[in-house]
């Protein structure tokens, strides 16, 4: 991957961020064709292993145990019903299955035991599978590849700058940590961001340069837009803008040419046309399924007409081997 790869500095990428959004959509739709099919979408089903909990004040999210959410908290799902709705989401086209759990991070206990089961018979099924369990080992990350994990998503969130801002209970150092160990293991790396959480549009552009600089950058890259959540201290944020997203979806696709740009949070409140253009500007890989952990998404039929009207296909199954 390294060959395509160069590294960014800031007052470019701001450059780019910042030219008119025609120009930008027009840039990132060329660097697209250049290193991707423009009309393939990975389709990627979220399921919440475990709900509730976590001991970190992220201030965005329900999870946590510090704010008074009307989330149910439930323990680690059982194997059974984890590879029942890997079947349905396979059935659905998804070729990925994302597993996420609200910890804080991974322990070494029969939790692990279990996720590991879970990811080898899942892995059976004929489906990727991707992890999210909050904070790794060097040790961790070595028996998640062993078992067969083909991605880890550890998302950065928003800048360093801004950071502490958001989360007190660890640090960026910490984050960064992970990604480490991820890729040290051979894990694919699946790491974005969430913009709407009161940040600069400087905030937005360094974390996209910390993505891109990194060696190989993430090959999965989640473009969020908040969902404010009642009982979070981020639950009066305005909705994010279309033009936002755009500006996020497009600068990732042109910093990052040959990465999945994931349309990820957000997506339920936008139209077909605000997708469309998204698509359009380098987006090319979603979430399925009605809910994302614990947010709304849009509903399978909506996401098949969005793709006939669009000559969209899913990514075919299992199409892609992980050499790096």
């Amino acid at each position: 991957m390294s060959e395509n790869q160069k590294e960014w500095s800031f007052a470019e990428i701001q450059a780019i961020y910042h030219q008119p959004i025609l120009d930008l959509v027009f840039q990132a739709a060329t660097v697209h064709r250049q290193y991707n099919n423009p009309n393939q979408i990975q389709v990627c089903t979220l399921v919440s292993i475990k709900t509730g909990g976590c001991t970190e004040d992220c201030a965005y999210c329900s999870q946590s145990v510090k704010y008074q959410t009307d989330i149910e908290v439930h323990k680690l799902m059982d194997v059974e019903t984890v590879l029942t709705l890997a079947d349905e989401a396979k059935q659905n086209g998804s070729t990925r299955l994302c597993l996420g759990a609200a910890w804080r991070e991974l322990r070494d206990n029969k939790d692990f035991d279990k996720i590991l089961d879970i990811i080898s018979k899942v892995k059976e099924r004929g489906l990727e599978v991707c992890c999210t369990l909050g904070m790794l080992t060097e040790e961790q990350a070595k028996r998640l590849q062993e078992a067969g994990l083909d991605a880890y998503n550890h998302n950065l969130d928003t800048s360093p700058e801004y950071y502490s801002e958001i989360i007190t209970t660890r640090t960026y150092e910490d984050r960064l940590r992970t990604l480490e160990n991820v890729q040290k293991a051979g894990i694919s790396l699946c790491c974005g961001g969430i913009i709407g959480l009161g940040e600069s549009d400087s905030d937005r552009i360094r974390m996209l340069q910390i993505l891109a600089n990194r060696n190989p950058y993430p090959d999965s890259v989640p473009v969020n837009a908040l969902v404010p959540v009642s009982g979070t201290p981020l639950e009066n944020q305005p909705r994010v803008q279309i033009w936002d997203i755009l500006r996020m979806v497009a600068t990732a696709r042109i910093i990052m040419p040959a990465a999945k740009v994931r349309l990820s949070a957000g997506r339920a409140t936008m139209s077909t046309v605000e997708q469309a253009i998204c698509f359009l500007a380098g987006a090319n890989s979603i979430f399925a399924g009605e809910k994302l952990l614990t947010t709304p998404n849009k509903s399978q039929i909506e996401d098949q007409e969005l793709f006939q009207l669009l000559g969209l296909e899913p990514l075919p199954q299992l199409i892609e081997t992980h050499s790096h």
